[in-house]
């Protein structure tokens, strides 16, 4: 079997974060509102340390959406790829409050994907460490790494990648999960 690594947020699971931050601002952000891959950029820096604690309080997976189609499709896909969930779950500003969201994260794959054995979950910022045959990620940063097919699952963050940066980069820009589907057990890659 084929060696699958798929990302967590932003492709199986979305909007936590723009969700939590809109409760605490008071606002109506979407995500496309953010400059950068980094939604918590948002937050004004005299609020930042408030941001934190209400952050560290709260589970950012009690906020998300399941991405369409993802559970039934990565299911179909465990059934001939050796899957694993791989996912970083550092809190880039503040690191030290990341041990809530590591449980966080493993509570909802395991609610959410019962199916994918709990000790295929890869938690890791460095996604480049882990060799696969195929990638799935929304960040065209963490999809460095081996892999014969990786796949850039569209986020509003990676919209306005060309088609010239992603053949330059060897990725396919995949925009939901019924087009992976088709791709990876239609066409059998």
């Amino acid at each position: 079997m084929k060696k699958l690594l798929i990302d967590m947020d932003d492709v199986i699971c979305e909007n936590g974060f723009i969700r939590m931050i809109n409760e605490f601002l008071g606002t109506n952000y979407r995500a496309e509102d953010a400059n950068s891959y980094y939604v918590n950029d948002l937050i004004p820096a005299d609020k930042f340390e408030e941001w934190v604690k209400y952050f560290e309080e709260k589970n950012v997976y009690d906020y998300v959406n399941i991405v369409k189609d993802a559970p039934e499709v990565i299911e179909k896909l465990n059934k001939v790829y050796d899957i694993y969930i791989i996912t970083a779950y550092i809190f880039r500003d503040k690191p030290e409050i990341s041990g809530n969201q590591l449980k966080n994260k493993f509570d909802y794959l395991t609610k959410n994907l019962p199916f994918i054995d709990p000790k295929k979950f890869i938690f890791l910022s460095d996604k480049e460490l882990v060799d696969a045959d195929i990638r799935i990620d929304d960040s065209v940063d963490k999809l460095k790494g081996k892999a014969e097919l990786k796949l850039l699952f569209t986020a509003y963050h990676n919209k306005n990648i060309g088609e010239e940066e992603l053949k330059e980069k060897k990725l396919t820009r995949v925009n939901s999960w019924k087009e992976i589907e088709k791709l990876l057990l239609e066409n059998n890659v």
